[in-house]
């Protein structure tokens, strides 16, 4: 076989072992040092040359921010601001028709602001958020359909996983992301509460059966105790994005402020030393299980260049006359139908070390391009029949009564609204570039 044949195998055994269950580290890990064997008939220069890229990518100052950003998001979900942030906005919206579900979709969006992780947004909110409006007789479709799809806000609002992952793939900037991620988040934000506003006026039956909703009887909270409750994680964003925005902290900085900031929160909410060391193990974890992916990715991307697939594929497209906007086009389609078999870590590592180079001989701003990624990958959490998010909403809400079925439709409406705003951040790149 060709090098390049070798390359466009291992492509296909990557998805195809991550299709049948394998764990997507141990897939490109195996994929690569066989694939680098073969081209260079020599199982110990492939040894050597992995080993070599997998300290490289360890070496790298970013890598500080995973456990950081990690640490800081798992802090903020045992102290309970996920609870205060949600009871804040639902007592702004009490009076909006579907309020719950508007609130549902800001205290997202201010939470996703200090976890980085959409698993953790459905999480906390599938417990918080879905038996309150179950309580006050919502459709359990629609219910669930809120939290998966505000879920998703997690991994587009600063700091993000996601764009840590990318940016890390594609050595760009990763501060820079996190501001570009804002707006888009605050857009997608904005978009599910006017959908929420149009489906409560539209069709209230898919809301609320009977149309109408059942009074809330929470107790009134005057406004020391909702600034008591707002003001917590509302500093630690200011903190965090503020820093990074204003050029006083690095990304990995901000990480390690945000996480000091996110402990002493924890500790005035009475954390015990019992979480404490549930919280540093997971951190270990994450951190473990994220950078394993990253060494994987980073040996799958050697393979990739010593096969010579990015400069085949520079050939088909001069050959073809495909532009920027085509390519662009094809990489969005190929993400969101992989969604619908694939996690979003795994898409990413995929897709990005085989689309970045050929994207960005175009000069393509990379930053971008990176909030686009992050946008279509999401998509997939909502996508059956994967669909991380809904079956994470599953697991955690324990309720008989609604299916794995059910989540996926509900989030339905939802999917197709990240689709369009999609559209318009690919239509408006100036959405995502604004602020940087």
């Amino acid at each position: 076989m060709s090098e390049v044949e070798v390359g466009v195998l291992s492509v296909i055994g990557v998805l195809v072992l991550v299709y049948i269950g394998m764990h997507v580290g141990v897939a490109l890990s195996l994929i690569s040092y066989v694939g680098v064997w073969i081209i260079r008939d020599d199982a110990t220069i492939a040894g050597k040359l992995l080993a070599a890229a997998a300290a490289e990518s360890l070496r790298r100052f970013e890598f500080g921010v995973i456990p950081l950003f990690v640490l800081m998001g798992l802090l903020v979900s045992v102290s309970g601001i996920g609870k205060d942030t949600y009871d804040v906005a639902n007592h702004m919206f009490r009076k909006v028709r579907a309020g719950l579900g508007t609130a549902t979709v800001v205290a997202n969006a201010v939470f996703a602001a200090v976890t980085g992780s959409s698993i953790a947004s459905a999480s906390v909110f599938t417990k918080v958020a879905v038996p309150e409006m179950l309580r006050l007789g919502y459709n359990p479709r629609f219910a669930v359909g809120v939290v998966a799809g505000s879920s998703v806000l997690g991994m587009l609002i600063p700091p993000s996983m996601l764009l840590i992952l990318f940016g890390i793939l594609t050595e760009s900037s990763i501060g820079d992301l996190f501001i570009a991620g804002i707006l888009p988040g605050i857009l997608l934000a904005f978009a599910f509460s006017v959908l929420i506003a149009i489906m409560a006026r539209q069709f209230p039956e898919h809301v609320m059966p009977g149309g109408t909703e059942v009074k809330d009887t929470s107790p009134h909270m005057g406004v020391g105790e909702l600034c008591l409750k707002l003001l917590p994680i509302l500093t630690l964003i200011v903190i965090v994005l503020g820093g990074i925005w204003g050029g006083i902290f690095t990304a990995t900085e901000a990480g390690g402020v945000g996480a000091f900031g996110a402990f002493i929160l924890a500790l005035f909410k009475r954390l015990n030393l019992k979480k404490l060391w549930q919280v540093l193990t997971e951190t270990g974890h994450v951190t473990a299980a994220i950078c394993f992916l990253l060494i994987s990715a980073h040996l799958y991307g050697k393979l990739i260049v010593v096969s010579g697939i990015p400069g085949l594929m520079e050939g088909f497209i001069e050959e073809s006359g495909l532009g920027p906007t085509e390519l662009l086009i094809i990489y969005l389609v190929v993400i969101v139908l992989m969604g619908t078999i694939l996690d979003s870590g795994s898409i990413m590592l995929i897709t990005v070390p085989l689309a970045f180079p050929i994207l960005m001989s175009f000069d393509v701003n990379l930053i971008w391009f990176g909030i686009v990624t992050i946008v279509a990958v999401e998509i997939g959490l909502l996508t059956p029949p994967l669909g991380i998010a809904c079956f994470v909403i599953h697991n955690n809400l324990g309720d008989s009564r609604i299916k794995v079925g059910d989540i996926f439709i509900g989030a339905a409406p939802f999917a197709l609204t990240m689709l369009v705003v999609l559209i318009l951040v690919v239509l408006f790149p100036e959405i995502a570039l604004f602020l940087v």
